[in-house]
């Protein structure tokens, strides 16, 4: 890959791995589902933004709007809703770290799922690996006798399950500008947790400045932005290489975790993520490959 494309992979994974962080700064004044009502409210805004002043043709039939309000609601309401819930009762780092289980979820899933590709011994070593990293991570809680954190881990899990699922869903959006899609899918995605918000929570209170900055960030940068860019650099890279940032995103969330916000760093982090980025590694395949010598 060209340096500029590297740069952008590195910025994405870094990027997204900061979003756990300004999730625990959210949490101090915002309930999860309205984290999950701002990040997906304040993305579909700059998506819209985008398209309309690139004059791209945004139109869709209502049936496929309404089939990408699902999508979205799986791909975004409820994955971040999942990781605010989550982050109640663990770092953000620990969530970061859960996070990265995403393609091992996705292997799994993709074997089982009709016309998906099936899992081969490295990709299921992989999967194992990604597994061991959860174990590894929630064996100290579990001997501590932290119930609530364990439940907080299960459901940040669910995050990782709903990309697992999300992946394969796509498929039937192929014929789609990609950012068309991701601004109908996250209109769909607040459309969906804008209701639930407001019964579980009532209306969010007057927020401070520094809340407004992550929200913001979180929103505009680390949503809309960050998957204009993604869907920018996808046809310039391939699929494969832009599955990169999975491997940088939780080593980012786990340092501005202890950098930032002063999270304890403990053995167990370590090597959970040692073991999922290992579980990663075998499941992307491209340093396992045997090189054939030019001729």
């Amino acid at each position: 890959m060209a340096l500029r494309y590297w740069a952008i992979i590195v910025i994405l994974g870094i990027g997204w791995g900061m979003s756990f962080m300004f999730n625990a700064v959210l949490l101090r004044e915002l309930a999860p589902l309205w984290i999950s009502v701002g990040r997906v409210g304040l993305g579909a805004l700059g998506c819209w933004v985008f398209l309309l002043a690139r004059g791209r043709n945004w139109r869709i039939s209502p049936s496929r709007a309404l089939a990408l309000a699902g999508f979205g609601a799986l791909s975004y309401a409820i994955p971040f809703s999942c990781y605010a819930l989550g982050q109640q009762h663990i770092a953000s780092g620990v969530a970061g770290i859960v996070n990265a289980c995403t393609p091992a979820l996705a292997v799994v899933v993709t074997h089982f799922w009709p016309g998906g590709e099936r899992a081969n011994w490295r990709k299921s070593l992989g999967v194992a690996s990604g597994l061991a990293g959860i174990v590894l991570l929630s064996l100290p809680i579990l001997q501590g006798g932290e119930s609530s954190a364990i439940w907080a881990i299960l459901v940040t899990l669910g995050a990782p399950l709903c990309y697992a699922f999300s992946v394969n869903v796509a498929r039937q959006f192929r014929d789609m500008e990609p950012v068309v899609l991701v601004a109908w899918a996250l209109t769909g995605a607040t459309a969906f947790i804008l209701p639930l918000a407001l019964w579980s929570d009532g209306v969010p209170g007057a927020l401070s400045g520094q809340a407004w900055g992550a929200l913001l960030i979180i929103g505009f940068a680390l949503t809309s932005a960050a998957f204009i860019a993604m869907y920018w650099v996808l046809p310039k890279i391939g699929p494969t290489n832009v599955t990169l940032p999975t491997l940088i995103a939780p080593a980012s969330a786990l340092s501005l975790g202890v950098l930032v916000l002063g999270e304890p760093l403990e053995v167990s982090h370590l090597s959970g993520l040692l073991a999922i980025l290992f579980g990663l590694l075998l499941i992307d395949g491209r340093l396992f490959r045997r090189r054939v010598p030019a001729v």
